[in-house]
């Protein structure tokens, strides 16, 4: 049986701190096989930067998912050679630079982690629904153990891709709304899944933002810059999945709220 530690959204310089923080205590007390990262926040809440993927590597993260902000930093259009284990969307269009899907190792076991953005509520894109069924006989090829960030605003669009692939991959988390569901399951024929892993950052925030400016555009209708919070008190969000590392199957899904 092999252990899945996936943290919510990263938000920011606080939420990295806070990941530096508690990581080492999670390691020891769930050992985890694998860990991997929702980090598309993760740069001042927007985006990533080399700097801060280094960061990440650095506290022992495996993997980074993104999502819708992807591109917002745009040196990193340039780059991607540097972020070798960072997998963008597979749903945007050919011949977008980043890799579509990472494999990572460890004692002889692989996991391939995938990453879809969601279309309802969201920028127009590929339809993730038939990009995935395009790219799992690929991913197929190297490991059953497989992991997909269904990175969308929709709770429906989420809880569907989790029915449509059950049986077909190991775990399905959802991400983006950074507010972790109380729906934590196994499906039926072996898919781990949760509409949102929720986030890392300040829980004296409006989804790790400040309460001010945000309270600002809804009041006023007015634009107003949104930045991270960065003091008060910590939130943590991650769920842990339990894999068997023959069938690919999934055994066992846990939140983790710290």
């Amino acid at each position: 049986m092999k252990k899945i530690l996936f943290i919510g959204d990263i938000i920011g310089k606080y939420g990295r701190q806070i990941c530096r923080e508690l990581l080492p205590d999670l390691r020891e007390k769930l050992k985890p096989d694998f860990i991997i990262a929702n980090g598309e926040n993760s740069a001042h809440g927007y985006g990533i930067t080399e700097k801060v993927y280094n960061g990440l590597m650095d506290m022992g993260i495996d993997a980074i998912t993104m999502g819708n902000h992807m591109w917002d930093k745009r040196e990193i259009t340039k780059i991607m050679e540097k972020f070798p284990n960072m997998v963008r969307p597979a749903n945007y269009p050919d011949g977008v630079p980043g890799k579509r899907f990472v494999i990572i190792e460890r004692d002889g076991v692989k996991l391939a982690i995938a990453n879809l953005n969601g279309r309802t509520f969201m920028p127009p894109i590929d339809c993730p629904f038939q990009v995935i069924d395009k790219l799992l006989p690929t991913i197929q090829k190297e490991t059953n153990i497989i992991l997909i960030d269904i990175h969308a605003e929709a709770t429906s669009e989420k809880n569907a891709m989790g029915w449509y692939l059950d049986g077909r991959v190991s775990v399905v988390l959802g991400t983006h709304t950074h507010v972790m569901t109380t729906d934590e399951q196994v499906l039926p024929k072996g898919t781990a899944y949760i509409t949102d892993v929720g986030m890392v950052g300040g829980s004296n925030s409006i989804i790790g933002m400040n309460k001010e400016q945000i309270l600002k555009r809804f009041l006023t209708s007015m634009s107003a810059k949104f930045e991270p919070t960065d003091t008060g008190p910590k939130l943590f969000n991650a769920v842990l999945i339990e894999v068997d590392e023959k069938s690919g199957k999934a055994s066992k899904i846990t939140k983790i709220i710290q």
